[in-house]
């Protein structure tokens, strides 16, 4: 897919809370201390934050980093599965926040994990068609894990926000886009139900492998490209092996994945895992390089986006806190706080 006015990303910005949960406390506490586990922590949100605070905190880094004004956006879209309230919107309240209220579109996504880069996909073609000349696109979550489930080692919180806008205006252009879904059942959860259920190595395979690989195919043998035309890529990022495997199924070597591969640090933030990594290669790259992002959505789907740095991305950093800033900033917690902090006790 590719819109017919050029478009890229204006601006981006990342939020992680401060709170970081060892996966050898989960360890400890349901599996006997053993010592594989599948990150090395978690981000955990804390009692004052949830989806609509931490978007916030990412969109007004990614409006800094465009230098408008917010009351140019015409969109405000927030993909989340873990949205503060069934009826009433995300969205509404982050555009308020922003200044971007009231001539100005907003609305809440889902699609598991890539609730975000399907917001992405609507921003592009929104400004693509000249209907609006900006357009704010976030994937966040503060993610459930059942206790003791395997999600909880790596379930966390946290997410980026992406602006849409011209390509003359753009840090990353974008080359082209492509999507691939099927009804695959590999993760849910039903209305009324606290946490996600899931089919376990189904998750793997066919569901996340299967999508991932020919989603990213598909959008090189469109663009007649393949791995080492790229600098970097990122593909979402549930453990730190899936991410690793899909590369090397595509072609990537593990150099090319690095710095966007922040799972083992932060866990997997679900709706931002993909575009927060995508950020955290913004923070270091060069004009002229080539990026390949590809997300992944249970029930099941992936996009895929084409990107090339541009000259302007350099005087964009500073204008805001990196990626890197977030991830360092920690203050580690034990089961019990986090119990506490996720309101794990029900009564």
């Amino acid at each position: 897919m590719v819109p017919n006015r050029p478009v890229g990303i204006v601006g981006y910005g990342a939020y992680v809370p401060r709170y970081r949960l060892p996966a050898s406390e989960v360890a400890r506490v349901w599996a006997g201390g053993r010592d594989e586990v599948p990150v090395r922590e978690k981000s955990v949100p804390g009692l004052d934050e949830d989806v609509v605070t931490m978007s916030i905190e990412a969109a007004r880094h990614a409006v800094a980093r465009a230098n408008i004004d917010p009351r140019l956006i015409r969109a405000v879209w927030v993909g989340s599965e873990s949205h503060p309230y069934a009826v009433k919107p995300t969205s509404t309240i982050v555009a308020e926040a922003l200044g971007a209220v009231p001539h100005t579109q907003a609305a809440d996504w889902e699609f598991a994990c890539k609730a975000g880069t399907e917001a992405l996909q609507a921003a592009i073609g929104l400004v693509g068609s000249g209907m609006a000349r900006y357009a704010l696109s976030i994937g966040m979550d503060t993610a459930q894990g059942r206790p003791g489930d395997a999600l909880e080692y790596t379930a966390a919180a946290g997410g980026a926000a992406l602006l849409v806008g011209p390509a003359e205006e753009s840090l990353a252009t974008l080359n082209a886009s492509y999507s691939y879904v099927t009804d695959t059942p590999d993760f849910w959860r039903r209305a009324e139900e606290s946490y996600p259920s899931h089919g376990d190595r189904f998750t793997g395979e066919p569901a996340y492998f299967r999508h991932i690989s020919a989603a990213g195919q598909h959008l090189m043998d469109a663009l007649g490209a393949k791995a080492g035309d790229y600098r970097w890529a990122v593909f979402h990022q549930p453990n730190i092996k899936f991410p690793q495997r899909v590369a090397k199924m595509l072609g990537f070597s593990a150099e090319q994945i690095a710095p966007g591969l922040l799972v083992g640090d932060i866990g997997n933030v679900y709706a931002g895992s993909c575009i927060i990594g995508l950020t955290g290669i913004l923070d270091v790259a060069q004009p002229g390089e080539r990026i390949l992002m590809v997300s992944y959505g249970s029930g099941a789907g992936s996009d895929a986006f084409d990107l090339t740095v541009t000259d302007r991305i350099e005087d964009s950093r500073d204008r805001a806190p990196l990626t890197q800033d977030y991830i360092r900033r920690r203050t580690q917690i034990d089961y019990a706080t986090y119990t506490r902090y996720r309101h794990k006790l029900k009564t």
